[in-house]
C-alpha cells in the first residue's frame, strides 16, 4: 500500500517523541526522518519505528476508508476515552478542591465552590465519554479549569457581579479526534476561569523535538547530494 502524507507525518512526531525522549541519537533520528519523508510505501514507514516502545503502526486494512490508528503520542486522544469515571463532581466550602493529573472525569461533571476555590486541571485527564460537560457554580468563589490546546472546549457560563470566561491560550488547534467539552453554570460574586495551556513537562518535549527537527536540518544543509560537505571552496 502507498503510504500517505498523513501517515509520513504521523511516523514523523513518533521520532521527534523518541530523539525528546533519549531514545534515539541526532544520527538516528537524522537518518529515520529523511527516511519517512522519502517513503512511498507503508512497509518503508514500519522499521522506522518498530524498535520503539509502544509505537509501531498498525494500518488500517486494505480497502478501508477509516484512517490509520497508531499507537503511542500520535493517537493519544482515543486512548484516552472510555473507561469508568473516578470523578462525577467537586464541593468546596470554606476550602478549596482540585482535580489534576491521571483521572477520568464524568460524562457529567459537577463542580460548587462557596467562598472557597477549586481546580479542574484537564491536560492529563481521561474522559468517560466523547462529549462531557462540566458545571461550574461559585458564590462568592472561584473555579479554574486548564485545558491542553488540543481539546474541544465550549465555554457558555454566565457571570453575574463576577466573571465567567476564557484566558490565556496557547498556540494549537483543537484535534479533530480529541473528546468535546462544555464549560457552563454561573459565578456570583465570584468567577469561573478557563485556560488553555500545556504543561510544563510537554512544553519541554515540544521545545526539545524542535531543536533536535532543526538541527537534523541544519546537518543536511551541511552535506552535499552526494553525502559529502556541502559549500566547499572552488580550486582557482
Amino acid at each position: 500500500m502507498r503510504a500517505s502524507d498523513a501517515e509520513r507525518e504521523r511516523i514523523a512526531e513518533l521520532l521527534r517523541e523518541a530523539v525528546a525522549e533519549g531514545r534515539l541519537d541526532m544520527d538516528e533520528f537524522d537518518q529515520r526522518l529523511g527516511a519517512a519523508y522519502k517513503a512511498r510505501t507503508r512497509g518503508e514507514l514500519v522499521p522506522l519505528v518498530q524498535d520503539l516502545p509502544a509505537a509501531g503502526p498498525e494500518f488500517a486494512p486494505v480497502g478501508s476508508s477509516a484512517p490509520a490508528p497508531l499507537r503511542g503520542p500520535a493517537a493519544n486522544w482515543p486512548a484516552r476515552i472510555g473507561g469508568t469515571a473516578t470523578s462525577k463532581g467537586a464541593f468546596a466550602f470554606w476550602g478549596g478542591f482540585n482535580r489534576k493529573g491521571r483521572w477520568t472525569v464524568g460524562r457529567t461533571f459537577t463542580a460548587f465552590a462557596m467562598w472557597g476555590g477549586g481546580e479542574i486541571d484537564l491536560r492529563e485527564a481521561n474522559f468517560e465519554g466523547r462529549e462531557t460537560v462540566i458545571r461550574c457554580v461559585t458564590i462568592m468563589g472561584g473555579i479554574q479549569v486548564t485545558a491542553p490546546p488540543e481539546l474541544n472546549v465550549d465555554v457558555r457560563g454566565i457571570g453575574i457581579m463576577g466573571g465567567f470566561g476564557e484566558g490565556s491560550n496557547d498556540e494549537g488547534e483543537p484535534a479533530p479526534d480529541a473528546p468535546y467539552v462544555r464549560i457552563t453554570g454561573f459565578a456570583l460574586m465570584g468567577g469561573v476561569g478557563v485556560e488553555r495551556k500545556r504543561t510544563k513537562a510537554e512544553r519541554r518535549r515540544l521545545k526539545a523535538a524542535e531543536e533536535a527537527e532543526l538541527e537534523a536540518r541544519r546537518r543536511r544543509g551541511l552535506e552535499g547530494p552526494d553525502g559529502g560537505a556541502g559549500g566547499g571552496r572552488k580550486e582557482l
